[in-house]
């Protein structure tokens, strides 16, 4: 069991805030960090990695990281790190990458070959596409069979056929390794697919904490499901009018009647929502007054 209660005080998005929040976790699970920007995830993930102080304990199993009196650096943490910007040496070949962990040649090889990535070992991260190349960090983080690996969006950059591909990457090789894994995310199909519980962080507090299906497939009356997305333009056709709107990577066409027309304008922030197979759209937040 990972044991973890933390604060610190932070200047996130809404403002100064203190990031409050205590959790149990069972090792080996798929935790999937949600929340707006602004909200502690990131914070939350590099101070389990020792790369930021706060206040508070974190026990992992019978070994304590960090109490009153004790702080482990990050080297002692058994801990895999996958940043968002691969973080890889572009002097080193992609063996060499994996290599600078642990000196462990079989390792190595198996996990080049379980990604697919063997034929492209002593190839330059520069000559390498994203989604190699956020496989090699994949790779590289687990050289040191880490206790613990914590992930900070680490697909956002890629184009949603690779993410999917690199998805099941990781899922077998979170099963494989045995680790606890930690994934920062906005993308709620990802979260659906990989991770057995969600926490949704808001200004620092845990604001709903339960399993994918739980937390995502949320409903209020008689919805069928309601996502967040942002109105590209507003188009008129005959007598209706039609809002255009980017979900995540998606764009969707959602009919909008004369009076709901004004309602809206591009750049509005909006619930999609649907009730008997008909979408609507609702604001999602205050619009800034001009």
């Amino acid at each position: 069991m990972i044991e973890l209660t933390l604060q610190k005080k932070l200047s996130g998005g809404p403002g100064a805030m203190v990031l409050d929040v205590s959790l149990s976790v069972a090792e080996k699970s798929f935790v999937a960090i949600a929340g707006r920007s602004g909200s502690g995830k990131t914070t939350l993930l590099r101070i389990l990695a020792g790369l930021e102080k706060a206040g508070g304990t974190i026990q992992v199993a019978d070994r304590i990281w960090q109490d009153e009196e004790t702080t482990l650096p990050p080297q002692q943490r058994e801990i895999g790190f996958v940043f968002q910007d691969y973080a890889l040496f572009d002097n080193m070949t992609v063996l060499k990458n994996l290599l600078f962990v642990r000196k462990e040649r079989e390792l190595a090889d198996y996990l080049l070959e379980l990604t697919g990535l063997s034929t492209l070992a002593n190839r330059y991260p520069a000559t390498l596409s994203g989604g190699q190349r956020q496989r090699v960090a994949l790779c590289r983080a687990l050289m040191g069979r880490p206790r613990i690996l914590l992930m900070d969006e680490p697909l956002s950059a890629l184009d949603p056929e690779m993410r999917q591909k690199l998805q099941h990457d990781i899922l077998r090789l979170h099963k494989e390794f045995g680790t606890t894994t930690f994934m920062v995310s906005h993308d709620p199909s990802e979260i659906y697919r990989l991770a057995d519980r969600v926490i949704t962080l808001e200004e620092g507090r845990i604001l709903s904490d339960g399993t994918p299906m739980e937390i995502l497939l949320k409903v209020h009356g008689s919805q069928k499901f309601s996502v967040s997305g942002e109105i590209l333009e507003i188009t008129r056709a005959d007598v209706i009018h039609i809002a255009i709107i980017a979900i995540g990577q998606q764009i969707v066409e959602v009919v909008l009647d004369e009076e709901e027309s004004r309602l809206f304008k591009a750049g509005d922030i909006v619930r999609v929502n649907t009730k008997a197979f008909a979408p609507t759209i609702t604001l999602a937040e205050e619009r800034n007054s001009i």
